[in-house]
């Protein structure tokens, strides 16, 4: 197997400061990453390089054979001119998890923006009906749809986004006409599954009209969006995702707007790395532009006809 230099520069900085957290400062990265390129390694080599114990990681017989090689090939490293400088600070993985709505917003919106402003940082974008746990060391950082307080994480609120009632005018044309909430209860409704909402925040039926049930089900938003999109019922979707399609149409606009937000929840050792603090304020910065994007603007009275569907 051919050892790549980057790995290794963890391993080293592990094995010589002893802990995570100190590596991960000199690494200007999080313990979490330094954790899972560790873990990585361990697993590509199929040897165990640390032994874990209250005073740190100690390196195993293997693993002190491995810093024989790695301190070679740092040596030779040093040999290379850098010019990048402080850019250097920013290379390297970064593993987001994310709610698949999100990630179809930054990858059509805000991953070319990303690119540019860090071009050195290879970005993970995990999306999975379920975010990934940062306590678990599976991601970095997540973009969450309720906040977290308590213990070493800590959430920021990036940007809210609304949701609405859509269907298409084939679906509302052959069913029986909608003027208010309590005419939603005829009609076929398009939802996630109960058991599998990952998110207090997708728990929205009940808000809308009180034991009103999906009878149309899945875990993905855009399973959810596609038979809407197929008259098979009434979905509940947002705004920046459903807007983009013609054939559907509000369903009760006047009544039923349920706003949610995007939090930023990451390890409180993250937030306070360089790199880290500098993709969380482009985050924040590229959602709150887009607001007009992701919130459906309020609709003047004058505009309202009773029992209008727009």
């Amino acid at each position: 197997m051919t050892l790549s230099w980057d790995d290794l520069q963890f391993f080293l900085a592990v094995a010589r400061e002893g802990q995570l957290s100190r590596a991960a400062r000199i690494l200007g990265t999080s313990h979490v990453t330094v954790s899972r390129r560790i873990d990585r390694l361990e697993q590509a080599l199929n040897a165990r390089l640390f032994e874990r114990n209250p005073r740190g990681y100690e390196p195993t017989p293997a693993g002190r054979r491995l810093i024989e090689t790695a301190e070679r090939m740092e040596e030779a490293a040093d040999q290379i001119p850098l010019e990048q400088g402080a850019a250097s600070r920013q290379a390297g993985p970064l593993r987001l998890a994310v709610p698949e709505g999100f990630a179809s917003l930054f990858s059509q919106h805000l991953w070319p923006e990303f690119i540019a402003q860090f071009p050195l940082i290879s970005l993970e974008l995990v999306t999975m009906p379920q975010v990934l746990s940062l306590s678990r060391r599976e991601a970095d950082m997540s973009v969450t749809l309720d906040p977290i307080s308590g213990g070493p994480y800590r959430s920021e609120r990036m940007a809210n986004y609304t949701l609405h009632l859509y269907a298409t005018d084939a679906y509302l044309a052959d069913n029986p006409p909608i003027a208010r909430r309590d005419d939603l209860r005829p009609h076929r409704i398009i939802g996630y599954i109960e058991e599998m909402i990952f998110a207090p925040g997708l728990d929205y039926l009940n808000e809308i009209l009180p034991g009103i049930r999906a009878s149309i089900k899945s875990s993905s938003i855009f399973n959810q969006l596609a038979a809407a999109r197929n008259h098979l019922g009434i979905a509940v979707l947002p705004h920046y995702i459903a807007s983009k399609y013609p054939e559907l149409r509000i369903v009760l606009p006047d009544e039923v707007t349920l706003t949610r937000s995007y939090w930023l929840t990451c390890h409180r050792d993250v937030r306070a790395m360089r790199r880290e603090r500098a993709v969380i304020a482009f985050l924040t910065d590229s959602l709150r532009a887009r607001g007009s994007e992701l919130v459906r603007p309020a609709i003047p009275l004058a505009a309202m006809q009773p029992g209008a569907q727009t």
